[in-house]
């Protein structure tokens, strides 16, 4: 069996955060969130490195990111382009927002022919998830019901309170399975828990911080491409023409609606240790004073490659 291979969502705007987050250096030697991961990817076992990315941001994403890790493991590059639509879709000219993450992992679709994981380029997981991914994908197969799997965090542990946040909020069955996910796209920490809002901010609903959610981390096989371009077929055909402005086509939606068509089993594997990422800019100190904790622990080394 092939290495598994790590495909990073990179493509975001960023537009919460002010910038382009994916290249912010988060300590005083210039290594981004994405660093730490890909180091914890390689050690894990993982083979190649895949970013998907904005063409526009190549020049600067190879110079700062790929070609200092290209010396370690091997590196590819996609890329999502929001003129990239189905045959006969004509797109509002207005249309600035990318078309999700579906779109964005469709992207790899002749790429990737191995079995896969797949992160967000902005968050941190903790290298016992990678471990834990890379032995999920080393010991199961592709198959007519393809095994996939999602490593899943407490809500509690992936908050922020500098504003809203979105996750995948999950139930998952005795034995441990994937049941049912739901994508909040606002998410707000609150003083006895937390909570989140379908019609921007008008009202709320209570949801518990104990909640087992998705952080975007995903182990698929190549049987997912085939399956998500069922998928954005749908989307572009309906969902686009309801909010032709904002409409996302969302891994986590996705992979419910193959749940509830039996199309796919999802294991929900656990981390031992603690998510945090860089979603407003208000985030990065607690960002940097983690990372700075983890390498006086030893974790890491003073330079990563």
């Amino acid at each position: 069996m092939k290495k598994p291979t790590l495909v990073i969502l990179a493509a975001g705007m960023g537009s919460r955060y002010g910038g382009l987050k994916q290249i912010d250096p988060i300590d005083d030697e210039g290594h981004k969130i994405i660093d730490f991961s890909i180091y914890d990817a390689l050690k894990a076992g993982f083979g190649k490195v895949v970013f998907i990315i904005k063409k526009e941001n190549e020049e600067d994403f190879r110079t700062l990111v790929g070609d200092p890790i290209s010396k370690h493991m091997e590196v590819e590059y996609v890329f999502q382009d929001i003129k990239d639509v189905p045959a006969g879709f004509v797109m509002d000219p207005e249309r600035v927002k990318p078309w999700g993450t579906t779109h964005a992992l469709q992207c790899c679709k002749g790429v990737v022919n191995e079995p896969f994981a797949v992160i967000n380029a902005d968050d941190y997981y903790g290298k016992s998830a990678y471990v834990t991914l890379y032995d999920y994908l080393t010991s199961h197969e592709d198959g007519d019901v393809p095994p996939y799997a999602m490593v899943g965090y407490e809500l509690k542990n992936t908050l922020t309170d500098k504003g809203s946040v979105a996750r995948g909020i999950c139930v998952t069955n005795e034995q441990g399975f994937l049941q049912d996910i739901v994508e909040r796209t606002k998410i707000i920490q609150t003083e006895t828990g937390a909570a989140f809002t379908e019609d921007d901010g008008k009202t709320y609903t209570d949801v518990s911080v104990d909640s087992l959610v998705s952080m975007n981390m995903w182990a698929f096989y190549p049987s997912v491409f085939e399956l998500m371009e069922e998928a954005l077929e749908r989307f572009f055909g309906e969902d686009v023409a309801k909010n032709p402005l904002k409409a996302e086509c969302l891994i986590p939606t996705e992979v419910d609606k193959l749940l509830k068509a039996n199309k796919a089993m999802v294991e929900v594997l656990s981390s031992s240790d603690k998510w945090f990422g860089v979603t407003y800019q208000e985030d990065k100190p607690f960002v940097k004073a983690s990372i700075a904790e983890l390498k006086e622990k030893g974790l890491y080394p003073k330079k990563l490659w």
